[in-house]
């Protein structure tokens, strides 16, 4: 027996927040260590057992029982969180502190802390990317290697890293501290990068994750300092995308390219959602580029069909874009939406005037997409070695499918 990803990943980082909230931030390794025997003990318990109709108060209650154990016993020889301070020591107090840190509405604080925490001025953007995406998310470190297009090992350094880091502070961070502007755009990026690993992930659609990331930048929305311009945009362009999420697979789960999907399996309501808080998000000054993506994202869920899309408005959008955020990513897609609005030939010269193509080493919409234009063109050939040389970069069995698809129709 096994415990779905989904369970794991909307429980675990809830648990460790709040668990971190008992035994102080300086534990978190602790808070994950009996969050991780929680999950253990229900696969010996639901194996024999059955899995209980509601297994994540299970999974709270044994990790509050868990947690009230180890303060009995270590509480002379270890320090936990020093804001509770005597609230600890003394039996009157212990379960009821240890129950209000497991109250929803004190989760939901505590996440918000842990994501400032993980947004340490002294670690390094990407290392505090990692953090948010490990601790509070759930993501091991080869999901967020893909999500940067790196190498596992150099995540598993960064989250090393920053846990220790995190081991030398006193507390969660407060809220109402000076640094939360600062910080806030650390997580808002965090937030990004997991919405994409759910939408670009591992499997064809891991509704679960962008879920996830919704839920998080609601959290962000739901506390007035953080429900900024800038929230809204990234708000606006995950609903935008979580619209298009159903049309993405076939019924047979298998990728379907933008061009072939049925649109009327689109999210209306979401689309809706979205494009509210993609107004929302005009107000103020602010222009980032979540801004700009919900935009084109904008104009894709406006349009009834590939061809109805205006692909010159996003290319222009797109190379603002690559004002604000360049990087070799927005110059694919900006290639792609070139081959759109000016012909494949077109496209085919943007693809190769990438300047770091090197990047896409492991990445296969690269040749991907030089594929596509090179079949609209008819070179036949020269399509196939670029689909074989996607499919030996493929993540996962969805891509590889697709690819091989793609490889197939260039003999036709």
């Amino acid at each position: 027996m096994t415990i779905d990803d989904h369970l794991f990943r909307r429980e675990s980082g809830r648990m460790v927040a709040a668990l971190t909230r008992v035994f102080g931030i300086h534990n978190l390794a602790l808070a994950e260590d009996v969050v991780q025997e929680a999950f253990m003990r229900a696969l010996e318990i639901w194996k024999a057992r059955g899995v209980p109709d509601n297994p994540a108060a299970w999974l709270v209650q044994t990790a509050k029982n868990r947690a009230i154990d180890i303060v009995r016993r270590e509480r002379t020889a270890r320090t936990f969180a020093p804001e509770l301070g005597r609230w600890l020591d003394t039996e009157w107090t212990l379960a009821p502190v240890i129950d209000e840190a497991f109250d929803p509405h004190a989760i939901r604080d505590e996440q918000l802390r842990m994501m400032f925490s993980c947004c340490e001025p002294g670690l390094p953007e990407e290392v505090q990317i990692a953090l948010v995406l490990n601790i509070l998310c759930g993501f091991g470190a080869p999901e967020i290697a893909a999500a940067y297009l790196t190498g596992r090992a150099a995540i598993e350094k960064r989250i090393s890293r920053g846990k220790r880091q995190l081991a030398t502070s006193t507390r969660l961070f407060d809220l109402a501290d000076a640094e939360f502007a600062t910080r806030l755009s650390t997580v808002h990026r965090a937030l990004y990068l997991l919405f994409n690993e759910g939408y670009h992930g591992a499997s064809a659609s891991r509704v679960e994750l962008c879920d996830e990331a919704i839920r998080l930048v609601q959290l962000l929305r739901e506390h007035p300092p953080s429900a900024t311009p800038t929230t809204h945009a990234l708000a606006s362009l995950m609903y935008l995308h979580a619209a298009r999420l159903a049309a993405r697979v076939d019924d047979n789960g298998e990728l379907r390219a933008l061009v072939d999907q049925d649109r009327s399996r689109w999210d209306a309501g979401l689309a809706s959602e979205g494009l509210a808080l993609l107004e929302a998000s005009a107000a103020g000054t602010e222009i980032s580029a979540y801004h700009v993506e919900a935009a084109i994202a904008a104009v894709h869920a406006s349009a009834t069909s590939v061809a109805d899309t205006d692909w010159a408005q996003i290319v222009a959008l797109y190379d603002r874009l690559l004002t604000i955020a360049p990087s070799p990513v927005v110059e694919l897609n900006r290639a792609i939406a070139i081959g759109q609005a000016r012909g494949a030939e077109a496209g085919l010269d943007a693809l190769h005037a990438i300047a770091e193509r090197e990047r896409f080493g492991s990445y296969p919409f690269y040749p991907a997409a030089i594929g596509e234009l090179e079949l609209q063109l008819g070179h036949r050939d020269a399509a196939r070695a670029q689909f074989e040389a996607a499919i030996a970069v493929a993540r996962n069995h969805a891509e590889r499918h697709f690819l091989v698809k793609r490889v197939r129709a260039c003999d036709v």
